[in-house]
């Protein structure tokens, strides 16, 4: 049999590995987005309500929204604009996730077993995971970039039409059509470094944790490489992710949903630094962790669904483990 033959013959993980790596992230992160998606729509309202900006500058109408918690905030959606409504924005989630998750695993596999070099008994200094998951997330992210923005922008539709301000988009390909139309290619991505920052501070805990725990496990205790030491890890991965990445989180949303103008510069906020230092301001410091409890109660079953769902379509597709 000659090569190319030989080659053929081969399964498709082996034939294309980055390629099936990408669309078996792409797959589970699909999955995870869907189940926990209610959580990332309350964490973005909670986050956008009482910015000091709009207040001072008068960029909305009437009284600012009150605080009114997770659970209430999530009640408060389904009453006043519709159980669907909590799934507002999810197809340019899911969008973003099949780029988003699917260019961060690839790339922080290579970086692990390439350009980082594992060892061959699996170790991996902390160092080198903590460079490979911020790397991996911010070039994740940087693609995702426009998928995020119209995420965001669509899930403060149904806030806008409770304030009787007129809808801006009529679905994901409008929306994308709209923000081009505004603010060109640059305004496509808005919000970019913020986001970009977050998603390294995300990827520092979620894959530099999930990695690091998962293998101190099977080095160091008598787990083997199942769904137990997949859930143990990916808990743990949750939580880091969710206090390392709340602050920028708050910043890049903030950024993302406020107004611009026709050449697509932000009308509150100059910078991520400058939204920073006025929510810090205006708001106190805790402000930084608006949404907290449901990011890290989305993030915590995200990760849980995402890591479980991975590692079995990794297993049943003929793929290694991670």
């Amino acid at each position: 049999m000659s090569p190319a033959e030989e080659e053929k013959s081969l399964p498709l993980p082996q034939r294309w590995p980055r390629a099936s790596k990408f669309a078996l992230s792409a797959c589970a992160a699909a999955v995870a987005e869907l189940v926990t998606f209610p959580l990332d729509l309350t964490k973005t309202r909670l986050q956008i309500q009482g910015e000091a900006a709009v207040r001072r500058d008068g960029a909305a109408s009437g009284q600012a929204a009150p605080y009114r918690g997770m659970l209430r905030t999530a009640a408060g959606i389904v009453q006043e604009e519709g159980l669907g409504k909590l799934w507002q924005g999810a197809m340019p989630a899911i969008y973003r996730h099949i780029v988003y998750s699917g260019v961060r695993m690839v790339a922080y596999e290579h970086l692990r077993d390439s350009v980082l070099c594992r060892a061959e008994d699996k170790t991996f200094p902390l160092w080198k995971a903590v460079v490979g998951g911020m790397s991996a997330g911010a070039i994740g992210q940087f693609f995702a970039s426009p998928t995020d923005l119209v995420k965001v922008q669509m899930q403060m539709e149904g806030k806008r039409k409770l304030e009787g301000k007129p809808l801006r988009f009529r679905g994901v390909h409008h929306a994308f059509l709209k923000i081009l139309s505004e603010g060109g290619i640059r305004g496509l991505w808005a919000g970019w470094v913020p986001n970009v920052q977050r998603a390294a501070l995300v990827n520092m805990g979620d894959l530099t944790t999930y990695d690091t725990v998962k293998h101190f496990l099977l080095l160091n205790t008598p787990l083997v490489d199942n769904s137990v030491t997949h859930s143990v890890s990916s808990a743990c991965s949750g939580l880091v992710a969710a206090v390392l990445g709340t602050p920028a989180d708050v910043v890049k949303t903030r950024i993302m949903n406020q107004p611009r103008d026709k050449q697509g510069r932000g009308l509150l906020y100059k910078s991520s630094m400058d939204c920073l230092i006025q929510t810090v301001q205006g708001e106190g410091f805790m402000s930084l962790y608006k949404g907290f409890i449901p990011t890290w109660m989305r993030m915590a079953p995200w990760s849980l669904v995402f890591w479980l769902t991975y590692e079995q379509i990794r297993r049943i597709c003929g793929v290694s483990s991670f």
